[in-house]
């Protein structure tokens, strides 16, 4: 039997800082005990202070970095960040159609920090081509509010979101609720087999943090790559990502990136 980690995949922008993109994912992918390997889909100016310029990679260059990749690895999971372009969204679902790992969708394209991380209708984009073949969707609230056309301001707008996303094709969805107004802030929802569970936070940490939707999406799909089902992989990247964020440390001027080193309470 062989004793090598499982492989997984991250699809998603460069962060040169490190707080973010494949550089956050792959960090997070080796902490839970993965293989972790890349397909950069943009490069970024890019440091804790914010996003400075974008260039988008080519649809037929991202093509060629999943198919030469694919073509020599079996990722046991997949997970995606900032994809660009509806372009690159289109040749990504392909790709996934062509798959049979799960993929857990981030969709990324507004930054909180700086210039946005794409061009063009990526709201159609997703919809179209990522989310009907997702195994787990992870939006902000803000994210859920223009992918679902509802508004999220509370618990019940985001199950609403939540479920219209899931109608497009989705597994699961996971809507994550760190702006959503008072009492349930940090509280997330999950739809997962029709059923919806309310994930309160622990804790909610508060500070300016950087690439915390890309490192629990890391989890997650590390999780599942370690044969995990949706609803636990989801709670304990959830556990860790709480932990990693009160520790986390700054590194340069602005936000803090998530404390990629933070121990596992729990192994997947």
């Amino acid at each position: 039997m062989s004793d090598a980690p499982p492989v997984v995949l991250t699809v998603a922008g460069s962060d040169p800082s490190g707080g973010a993109g494949v550089q956050a994912d792959l960090k997070t992918i080796h902490q839970h005990g993965g293989y972790g390997v890349a397909v950069p889909t943009l490069i970024t100016v890019q440091s804790t202070d914010g996003v400075e310029e974008v260039e988008l990679l080519s649809p037929d260059l991202v093509r060629a970095q999943l198919s030469s990749l694919l073509d020599d690895l079996a990722p046991a999971a997949a997970k995606t960040g900032a994809i660009g372009s509806p372009a690159v969204a289109h040749v990504l679902g392909s790709v996934m159609e062509e798959t049979r790992f799960a993929w857990v969708v981030d969709p990324v394209w507004l930054p909180t920090r700086g210039m946005p991380l794409s061009k063009g209708d990526m709201v159609s984009a997703y919809r179209d081509a990522v989310i009907p073949r997702a195994a787990l969707v992870t939006p902000n609230v803000q994210e859920a509010a223009l992918l679902a056309g509802v508004p999220v301001r509370s618990l019940e707008g985001a199950r609403e979101a939540a479920k219209r996303i899931a109608a497009l094709g989705a597994q699961a969805v996971l809507v994550k609720g760190g702006h959503l107004e008072g009492s349930a802030r940090g509280t997330d929802i999950l739809l997962h087999e029709g059923e919806v569970t309310e994930l309160p936070a622990t804790e909610v940490v508060s500070g300016r943090f950087h690439g915390t939707g890309c490192a629990l999406s890391a989890a997650i799909a590390t999780r599942l790559a370690f044969g995990q089902p949706t609803p636990a992989a989801v709670e304990g990247a959830k556990a860790w990502l709480t932990g990693a964020l009160a520790h986390a440390f700054a590194v340069g001027r602005g936000a803090k990136p998530v404390n990629h080193f933070w121990p596992l309470d729990d192994k997947p």
